[in-house]
């Protein structure tokens, strides 16, 4: 039985997608004062319009972002914030966030 669960177990963990962390935070929080306007300084929202980004996860973050970026996702106010974020800025800000 503990063999068919560990062989079970390593089929599903080689279907999963590799998550990394290739962001850098601390370049992340240097670009993240745009975003403490609205998101509050620590990720952490001073109003209910506005959801906290600290402690979200990575990848969720990094598809929000790309998502308003690339027109995917609308938002008046998120797509001018967003349009000029290279897919580094993008990785570099979620993992920041994420890591709060």
């Amino acid at each position: 039985m503990i063999k068919t669960r560990s062989i079970l177990l390593y089929s599903l963990m080689a279907c999963m997608p590799a998550v990394s962390s290739a962001g850098d935070a601390e370049a992340g929080k240097a670009k993240s004062s745009t975003c403490a306007a609205c998101h509050g300084a620590e990720g952490i929202s001073p109003n209910d319009m506005w959801p906290n980004l600290a402690g979200q996860k990575e990848g969720y973050l990094v598809k929000q972002l790309k998502d308003f970026r690339d027109g995917n996702r609308k938002d008046p106010m998120m797509a001018p914030m967003a349009s000029p974020l290279s897919d580094d800025d993008i990785a570099n800000l979620a993992a920041y966030f994420s890591s709060l």
